[in-house]
């Protein structure tokens, strides 16, 4: 054992070494084309800066420590989120801060330290030294956090990360201060604005459909398509992306599959009833598992808690496509909750904790010598955690509290810490269980998984050669495509789980090329690259049925106003073919008109009417053409001039600051490149 332990220890190092320098021999190899630089590949550019891969990977690693490490990024989800807000971080620092400097905004450490002593309240400093028993500001407990940062590099990154947040936190308040300041509203708006509020209009409407015009009336020209497309490019902004067709082969069990998952369920299932030592078995069995927590009857699942409490072996059972089986490893009866104080002291002060302990059970205040010597935030709340179920114990506490009486004050060595408690609440006893569970999922067998795997395989090769070769493959297979767009900065497919290999492909292949095979999920898919859209606006071609339909309304709206005839709205809706519709109370703020629909050209005429009882001009609407007469005005007093102008200042200075962060990043001019590489 001597030996392999030597073994183990000097070669593992040297074997560490090799697989480095292969790695390393790895992304020297690789092209300069595919976007890298040297060592060092580029995924994004952010202000004229590039953003390296580098930087990028510090960035998501200390936003993923700071946002609950492994566990916050644990799924697809969670790994999406921490992506994004370490994407932002680099945006602020190379387009915001930037920007800040520039305009000599900055703040000062007087001022940090000022937030920092809660005279200035911060956001970020408030979330991370908040008494969570009353909610409060607790600037105290920044004393005991400093006292673990100075020989601890993970708590000093934090607390540099902490200091960065909050003062950028400022940074943005002052410039959206900066932006607010310039939102005006002037007397014109606010009597224009109270004026719409209070009056109500109340008459007819006549109208005809653009689709009650055949479209065989007209025609649209490529040169008038053209010139819409123009003078409205605008609308037809969008994200670089790529197009993909890909064919997915599911992987599910078959029913061979299900049979033998059941046998070998049982025969495992029969063993574990007979273990003796229900620890040991379980630890062996790769799909075993024990929980970490002592739980109640009412705790456990319904379906297994009736025979666990019995002290019976529970299952197998099959639910969710799942195969349960579960036994009890250890019981105790011990206080349903638990009344809480501790001092938290650092792990080598063995002595002062042994000091406080005799001073505490001789009768010392444990509220006071709390808040002198406890090193957490609680300390300043008298060492106070809280009521807990003992369920929610941490396993440090559950030996040392399972015959804990009111009044007992207990030292637990936990973590990296050492920890005074006194129980000041201990509720009535009852049985608690800690469950071992074996679970095995209804899942494809190997077997199964290769056959699909090879049908893939046989599909992958017949696939090469274009659309033609891969529709032919996916018919001989009797398989249908499915079609998907992928936006610059998106890192997976919509509806595809754990699909960002496929997108790290089609974001480095070419139009025509066929992947291999990718796994997604318990699935392949194969796909192929059918377009590349790197262009800043579609193309004519992509929103030509968008240009046509919106031409043809015009052509229709010149069309129906020139067949219009009447001198009412009676009359007009008659030379319609139409039935006259009533309007009642509508008012400026009003989106919808009953028997009309969502038309905001129609409601914008109506209440800019002044006159009643004459006929309007024609309405160009998103649908149809309008012609409406206004029967009466009612005006009300529902909003004052003072109340008007409070609103509209509040919107002018929202849509103000808004509109400033996304213009700020507009012009940073921001290429997300990571889908190549992550």
């Amino acid at each position: 054992m001597a030996s392999l332990n030597t073994l183990r220890t000097k070669f593992g190092i040297v074997l560490s070494i090799v697989i480095a320098l292969a790695l390393l021999a790895f992304i020297l190899s690789l092209k300069t084309e595919m976007g890298f630089s040297g060592t060092d590949p580029k995924v994004g550019e952010i202000n004229g800066d590039k953003i390296r891969y580098s930087e990028y990977y510090d960035a998501y690693e200390l936003t993923k420590s700071q946002n609950g490490g492994n566990a916050a990024a644990a799924d697809e989800a969670g790994e999406e989120r921490i992506s994004m807000a370490a994407w932002q971080s680099l945006v602020a620092k190379h387009a915001m801060i930037p920007g800040f400097e520039k305009l000599g905004l900055a703040v000062t450490e007087a001022e940090r330290m000022s937030m920092l002593a809660g005279e200035r309240p911060s956001g970020v400093y408030y979330r991370a030294f908040a008494n969570p028993a009353t909610g409060e500001y607790d600037a105290s407990a920044i004393a005991g956090f400093l006292t673990q940062v100075e020989n601890n590099y993970q708590m000093q990154q934090t607390w540099a990360y902490i200091n960065d947040q909050a003062v950028f936190e400022r940074e943005i308040a002052k410039f959206m201060g900066i932006v607010k300041g310039g939102a005006y509203v002037n007397k014109l708006e606010v009597e224009s604005g109270v004026e719409h509020a209070n009056e109500t209009f109340t008459g007819k409407i006549a109208s005809r459909k653009y689709a009650s015009v055949p479209d065989s009336l007209f025609t649209v020209s490529k040169s008038e398509m053209k010139k819409y497309y123009d003078a409205h490019k605008g609308m037809f902004k969008q994200q670089p992306s790529r197009s993909i067709s890909y064919v997915l082969f599911e992987v599910e069990p078959t029913a061979e599959d299900m049979s033998a998952i059941e046998t070998e369920v049982k025969a495992v299932a029969a063993e574990f009833a007979a273990a003796d030592d229900v620890n040991a078995f379980v630890r062996q069995n790769r799909r075993g598992s024990v929980d970490d927590r002592y739980l109640t009857g009412e705790q456990l699942p319904s379906a297994e808690s009736a025979a666990l409490m019995a002290g019976k072996t529970y299952g197998p059972e099959l639910s969710n496509d799942v195969w349960t089986m579960a036994r009890v490893v250890d019981s105790k009866v011990v206080p349903d909750s638990l009344g809480l104080r501790h001092i938290v002291l650092q792990y080598n002060d063995d002595k002062l904790a042994d000091s406080l302990l005799l001073a505490l059970r001789n009768g010392a205040d444990f509220a006071t010598v709390a808040r002198e010597n406890s090193l957490v935030e609680t300390a300043s709340n008298g060492g106070e955690i809280g009521v807990l179920p003992f369920s929610a114990l941490p396993s440090d506490f559950v030996d040392a509290l399972s015959n804990a009486r009111k009044g007992d004050i207990v030292k637990i060595v936990s973590g990296n810490a050492i920890q005074i408690v006194n129980v000041y609440r201990a509720d009535k006893r009852t049985k608690h269980v800690k469950v071992a569970r074996i679970e095995y999922p209804v899942e494809a067998s190997s077997k199964t998984n290769n056959a699909i795997h090879a049908s893939a395989s046989s599909f992958s090769v017949k696939a090469v050669g274009g659309a033609d070769k891969f529709n032919a493959a996916a018919a001989e297979a009797s398989m249908t495509p499915r079609v998907a767009t992928i936006n610059n900065g998106e890192r997976s497919v919509r509806g595809l789980e754990k699909s960002q290999e496929v997108v790290r492909w089609a974001y480095g292949a070419k139009v025509g090329d066929i992947s291999d095979i990718i796994k997604v999920g318990k699935d392949y898919a194969v796909a192929m690259l059918t377009e590349i859209d790197d262009n800043e606006y579609k193309p004519l071609s992509e929103v030509a049925q968008q240009v046509t339909t919106a031409l043809m309304h015009d052509k229709k709206f010149d069309y129906i106003v020139a067949e219009m005839k009447g001198e009412n709205v009676e009359q007009v809706a008659e030379g319609f073919g139409s039935t006259v519709s009533d309007f009642k109370d509508l008012s400026y703020a009003s989106f919808y008109i009953n028997g009309v629909g969502v038309e905001p050209r129609l409601v914008g005429a109506i209440t800019a009417t002044t006159e009643t009882g004459k006929l309007s001009a024609p309405v160009k609407g998103a649908s149809g053409v309008y012609v409406f007469t206004v029967d009466s005005i009612a005006d009300s007093e529902k909003q004052t001039a003072d109340a008007e102008k409070v609103r509209l200042q509040a919107m002018a200075e929202s849509m103000a600051q808004q509109a400033s962060l996304y213009a700020v990043q507009e012009l940073a001019a921001i290429k997300d490149l990571r889908s190549k590489y992550f």
